[in-house]
């Protein structure tokens, strides 16, 4: 499981000209599924994500977490996050767990962020999404659960 994780000052998910997610401060998180994810992947990765650091305190540090500072996530199923362009011009998708495997943990991912008791806003999995956002710092982090776990 890959979860990029961008410290947002608003994002907004578009499908088909209507608004399916839409938030005013948090994180924009894009995640992706291979092959082996599991419940297991989903549970750590919410629990790392609820926990980051990376919102300043008083001091100008990045000492405080998503709950710390009342924010919400927008999360976006991108199986592109397993694109393999090693070879030619035109990436593979191999590595990306299959929709019927994927959309399922997906959910479960959503439902474990809200369980910390956070407003979590999607996108439609597997729909063409225009995504909009304001990344603040900027700050991005790269969380791979493989290294992670």
């Amino acid at each position: 499981m890959k979860v990029i994780v961008q410290r947002a000052q608003n994002a907004t998910c578009e499908v088909a000209q209507d608004i399916t997610g839409s938030i005013d401060f948090g994180y924009m998180l894009l995640v992706g599924f291979t092959h082996g994810d599991s419940l297991a992947e989903v549970c750590h990765m919410a629990k790392k994500i609820i926990g980051l650091r990376i919102f300043e305190d008083e001091q100008g540090k990045l000492n405080k977490s998503i709950l710390e500072v009342g924010g919400s996530i927008l999360a976006i199923s991108q199986f592109t996050l397993y694109a393999d362009a090693k070879k030619g011009n035109r990436p593979s998708f191999t590595s990306a767990m299959h929709y019927q495997e994927a959309n399922p943990l997906f959910n479960e991912f959503v439902e474990e962020l809200k369980s910390y008791n956070i407003s979590v806003e999607t996108g439609i999995f597997g729909a063409n999404m225009k995504i909009q956002f304001t990344n603040v710092g900027p700050i991005t982090i790269i969380l791979d659960s493989k290294d992670l776990m």
